[in-house]
């Protein structure tokens, strides 16, 4: 099991026990493995924002006894002092014949503009570089979603292309190659 560890937060692999905690309830507390053994984390109602609604579809792929989702490309942000769960960041599929590997991320509303997800997606994608087979890393934002734009910005990703999808309309599609 993955943990990735940035300056303010932790990239806990998401689990079984979080999806069912969460459809269970929309606020909770869970132990969750940490770093340095067991991390108490708070889920607030307002975690995991968009991804909520493929839960159930997650929760039902998931084998008899399977605890971890993706164990080393689907995590959960939490902040280190505090814990509590502020984002949810991994994969889209898996890595593609090119060696392509899209992923999608969000934060809690409560934390926008403050970096979280410029450090958090920044660890991602730093650690999607070490799989094997993976050439690239690609997302997709949505045209009007400056904020989105900038972490990608930020963290060296470059525009190659639009698109779109029936749920957020165009979008601008990005890649990162390893350096």
């Amino acid at each position: 099991m993955e943990i990735l560890i940035t300056p303010r937060t932790l990239l806990l692999p998401l689990t079984r026990s979080m999806i069912q905690r969460r459809l269970e309830r929309p606020e909770f507390d869970l132990d969750c493995a940490g770093p340095d053994g067991p991390l108490r984390v708070n889920f607030p109602p307002e975690w995991p924002g968009d991804p909520l609604h493929f839960f159930p579809a997650i929760l039902a792929r998931l084998r008899p006894g399977q605890e971890d989702v993706q164990p080393d490309t689907s995590f959960m942000v939490v902040t280190r002092t505090n814990p509590q769960a502020i984002g949810q960041l991994g994969t889209n599929g898996a890595v593609n014949a090119r060696g392509d590997l899209e992923i999608g991320y969000g934060t809690n509303p409560a934390v926008w503009g403050q970096g979280y997800a410029t450090e958090a997606v920044g660890a991602l994608v730093t650690h999607l570089h070490t799989l094997p087979r993976v050439r690239r890393v690609t997302a997709d934002t949505a045209v009007h979603n400056r904020a989105s734009e900038r972490v990608l910005e930020k963290l060296g990703f470059e525009r190659t292309g639009l698109s779109w999808s029936q749920a957020d309309g165009d979008l601008t599609t990005w890649a990162h190659k390893l350096a």
